[in-house]
């Protein structure tokens, strides 16, 4: 298990082991999903799900929300 404390600014250090599985590099994004209980940290690419600006709000995922907003 790999731990990292939180400050008092609610910043913490990403451990090595994980930055060198996700390979990151200084500047890079990166993707915050809550599950339950738990966070799956994963490396943001271009295009990738961060561009999409309704996908953090569930209650506007439906398939008339597409339709309506899919082309903007």
């Amino acid at each position: 298990m790999i731990t990292s404390k939180l400050t008092t600014k609610a910043q913490t250090t990403i451990p090595q082991p994980v930055r060198t599985a996700l390979h990151l590099q200084p500047g890079d994004e990166l993707i915050y999903e809550i599950d339950d209980q738990r966070v799956i940290l994963t490396k943001a690419s271009r295009g990738s799900k961060t561009d999409d600006p309704f996908r953090t709000f569930h209650e506007w995922n439906s398939e008339a929300d597409t339709k309506a907003y899919g082309k903007l």
